[in-house]
């Protein structure tokens, strides 16, 4: 039970990780990505290939991943420069799936759908059964690293730059801010957040293939943003917990119902999920803890006496 409960929360610390680089540039930016899958994989294989056919140790397999996943974002970003910010949304999806597709194709170098096993753990050998216990405290470091990082932005004048992208790109590119450049920017810390956490995440697992970078994840890690309250990290990292709880406890829900096939209890997990966000923003539409937006500061007045 207990190795269960730190499984639990170390894949949902992952996804706190994404939905605080989802944050980023959706809340922050306004941009929408939806190839994050995309992301993860590329931090994923990169760090597993480090590590199992370059023998890199850990360390600079996950540093390796957060460099392809913002490498990666940057390359999509210019891509797209002359693009409504619509097609975005369309390339990054895109994108996502070509990067499954090179995965499941390119045995030389992915080992194809039989995925890459065997990728090395920090002291997995020496710690046994106290691995998992340790690898939790491993990953909710570097999420706290990455929130305070979130947090300090948000309260910036970079972060109130994306802001005022956000709410009309074309008033901040009046008010003399460079657009493009943040945009660029934010997306690649975004996508090398994302990959950091495939990197995590496949050190953790052990294991990694083609079929566990699904669109589904994306969609996951945008229902816990809208849920949690966009434009806010706290929001976002409050409900990618929520949506793992809420995962595992459908999942168990389904369970109890008699007489339904295992195909109709997927079916029947997913639409639990879907009411539950349904009623969250029907409830809170803002999220659960809804962006707050600072007074404007007040002017001194002129030429008072």
């Amino acid at each position: 039970m207990l190795n269960y409960l730190l499984f639990i929360a170390t894949i949902g610390s992952i996804y706190g990780l994404l939905a605080l680089s989802l944050n980023l540039i959706w809340g922050g930016a306004g941009m929408v990505n939806l190839g994050l899958a995309g992301f993860f994989a590329v931090g994923a294989y990169a760090s597993a290939l480090a590590t199992t056919d370059a023998h890199l140790p850990i360390v600079a397999g996950w540093i390796l991943a957060l460099a392809a996943g913002g490498l990666a974002g940057l390359v999509v970003t210019l891509s797209t420069t002359r693009l409504r910010e619509d097609y975005l949304a369309i390339v990054t999806l895109g994108f996502a799936e070509v990067v499954r597709l090179v995965a499941a194709n390119e045995v030389w170098l992915t080992r194809g759908t039989d995925g890459i096993s065997g990728i090395p753990g920090p002291w997995k050998a020496l710690l046994g059964s106290d691995f998992n216990a340790v690898y939790l405290l491993i990953v909710l470091t570097i999420l706290a690293l990455v929130f305070l990082l979130m947090r300090r932005i948000d309260r910036s004048p970079y972060g109130r730059v994306l802001r005022a992208i956000r709410e009309d790109a074309q008033v901040a590119q009046v008010a003399g801010k460079p657009v493009l450049r943040f945009k660029a920017e934010a997306f690649a810390l975004s996508a090398g957040i994302a990959g950091l956490a495939g990197a995590l995440y496949g050190h953790f697992t052990s294991y990694i293939a083609p079929d566990l970078f699904l669109p589904l994840i994306t969609v996951y890690v945008f229902l816990a943003v809208a849920g949690g309250g966009t434009g806010r990290p706290a929001g976002a990292l409050i409900g990618a917990y929520l949506l793992m709880v809420l995962l595992e406890s459908a999942r168990f829900l389904v369970e109890l119902v008699p007489v339904i096939s295992a195909v109709q209890r997927a079916a029947l997990k997913e639409l639990i999920i879907a009411v539950a966000l349904i009623l969250v923003l029907r409830l809170a539409p803002g999220g659960l803890l809804s962006e707050r937006v600072p007074a404007a500061p007040r002017l001194p007045m002129e030429g008072k006496s």
